[in-house]
């Protein structure tokens, strides 16, 4: 590379990095108590969907297993 193109990329680079800085300083960042209740929440549905999942998947499982008998 030449030093006008490294001089261009490097430029770019600069520039994207103070854009995202730009922006960083623009996010309204949560207060802790609302964070935590929020992640409460986030992990709550979390636990539930993945109940959810497994208690489908073991009846799905069974249904299976019961159909597997019939055939034999």
């Amino acid at each position: 590379m030449s030093d006008i193109e490294t001089k261009v990329r490097d430029s770019r680079i600069g520039k994207f990095f103070k854009g995202v800085k730009a922006e960083f300083k623009k996010i309204i960042w949560p207060e802790r108590d609302t964070l935590l209740k929020q992640l409460a929440v986030v992990l709550a549905v979390a636990v539930v969907v993945g109940l959810l999942i497994a208690i489908i998947d073991f009846g799905a499982q069974n249904l299976i297993d019961v159909l597997i008998r019939l055939g034999e």
